[in-house]
């Protein structure tokens, strides 16, 4: 873990590795599209996580809010990926337990702020 990063950032770098991980196990026609949509949408994720981490009280709630947004997006992905039989039953619930862990950090910190 990078010194400074907070736990939030670090949950959502973990749960990059494990959709990456899902993602190579996907069927080709689905790696190339929901693989890669889910992968961006959860950096975009990240990246806004990251942003927020950095700058004002008052800008931060901007970014939060656009993060909680992707990660309302990605939980979706997540679940479609796992109607279509993309995703394992064992790793879509795996994953969205991470997912849901996230959002009530993500969560946390928005009511923090208000």
């Amino acid at each position: 873990m990078i010194q400074n990063e907070t736990p939030i950032i670090q949950k959502i770098y973990d749960f990059y590795k494990e959709l990456y991980l899902s993602i190579e196990k996907m069927p080709k026609k689905d790696k190339y599209t929901l693989g890669e949509k889910s992968q961006k949408t959860t950096l975009e994720v990240m990246e806004s996580l990251i942003t927020a981490s950095f700058v004002g009280k008052n800008e931060k709630s901007k970014h939060l809010e656009n993060a909680a947004t992707k990660l309302d997006l990605l939980k979706l992905l997540v679940r479609l990926g796992n109607d279509l039989n993309a995703i394992s039953n064992s790793k879509y619930i795996y994953l969205e337990e991470k997912l849901q862990e996230i959002g009530r950090m993500l969560g946390g910190w928005l009511k923090s702020l208000r």
